[in-house]
């Protein structure tokens, strides 16, 4: 195999390890906050060091690759790529953290009817979904999940428009639980975070493998509209 594709290989494989550990920081942060586990909720806080060192170590393979080599087309996509990609999954590791030092608040478990009311569980599930499913279409150089997944972060932009009102109402009605629905706010907040970031991965996937650049599009029609 040419040393050009073998460093590519190791690219992609220190990608796909840090990918492993984002996932299971949005799973392990999930369950810091749904079961009120403190100590879980540590762990995840602890382990985004890891990420971060991930983030370093990928960036300059990157780096290195442009100093011992000229690549081009397809090449040269795929490594600036991975760039973007890995710097969205390091904020993707960002949010994870970010729930799992709300979940460190918590004293017992969010009341379920908060979490029923503002679909949390259900935000969980399809920000998680979407980044195992992104990883999958990065393996299988698959623009067509890619594009799927774009069009799913809309689930996840929908609750979150919803949610203010959901909690405000819900601190009306349950004045002592203030602070619990204002941290039950902030989670679905940073979930709508890992929606974009993981919508800005699917881009760049289709920008590797198709050549094309897709990022804004869905801006430029909505402003077509408004102007129609």
């Amino acid at each position: 195999m040419p040393q050009l594709d073998t460093e590519l290989n190791r690219i992609k494989t220190k990608l796909l390890e840090m990918w492993d550990l984002v996932e299971y920081q949005v799973q392990a942060c999930q369950q810091a906050m749904l079961t009120a586990d403190v100590e879980l909720a540590k762990q995840v806080v602890k382990r985004d060091r890891k990420v971060n060192q991930f983030d370093v170590k990928i960036d300059r393979m990157c780096e290195n690759f442009f100093a011992l080599f000229t690549p081009v087309a397809v090449d040269l996509r795929l490594v600036l790529a991975v760039l973007k990609i890995n710097s969205n999954l390091e904020r993707v590791g960002d949010s994870a953290e970010g729930v799992a030092r709300f979940a460190k608040q918590l004293k017992a478990p969010a009341d379920p009817q908060l979490l029923e009311q503002a679909k949390v569980l259900p935000m969980f599930e399809e920000a998680l979904g979407m980044l195992v499913d992104c990883r999958k279409a990065f393996q299988n150089n698959d623009t067509a999940l890619a594009k799927a997944i774009i069009k799913r972060d809309k689930d996840l932009n929908k609750i979150h428009r919803k949610s203010d009102t959901v909690v405000a109402k819900f601190m009306t009605e349950h004045p002592d639980k203030i602070a619990e629905a204002l941290a039950v706010h902030a989670v679905i907040k940073k979930l709508e975070r890992v929606g974009d970031q993981v919508t800005n991965i699917a881009e760049e996937i289709i920008f590797y493998r198709d050549a094309k650049i897709i990022k804004h599009k869905s801006d430029k029609k909505k402003k077509k509209k408004k102007e129609d």
